[in-house]
């Protein structure tokens, strides 16, 4: 899956390395209601093309997991800060 890597330089794979850490660090500063998002931008750093359309569960299957979701996030960071933003809002 990873044989484009074989050919290429050392200065090419540094220019990989750092295209796909910048990559990873925008998706890792979301917060927020960003943090619900769909992120084809991460997925589109790979090399294969594939359609990112998830398949999208019903509304009360996904809203029970944004729940879920939130949940662990009281539960892996409970000392992160909270906000009281609305969606949309700056």
């Amino acid at each position: 899956m990873d044989e484009d890597l074989q050919s290429l330089t050392r200065d090419q794979l540094i220019v990989e390395v750092q295209r796909l850490r910048a990559g990873i660090r925008v998706h890792r500063d979301s917060s927020g209601h960003e943090l619900c998002w769909h992120h084809p931008d991460l997925w589109a750093l790979l090399p294969e093309k594939s359609d990112p359309r998830p398949s999208v569960p019903e509304w009360p299957q996904f809203l029970r997991g944004c729940i879920r979701y939130r949940q662990s996030l009281d539960a892996q960071l409970p000392e992160a800060p909270r906000n009281g933003k609305e969606f949309g809002e700056d």
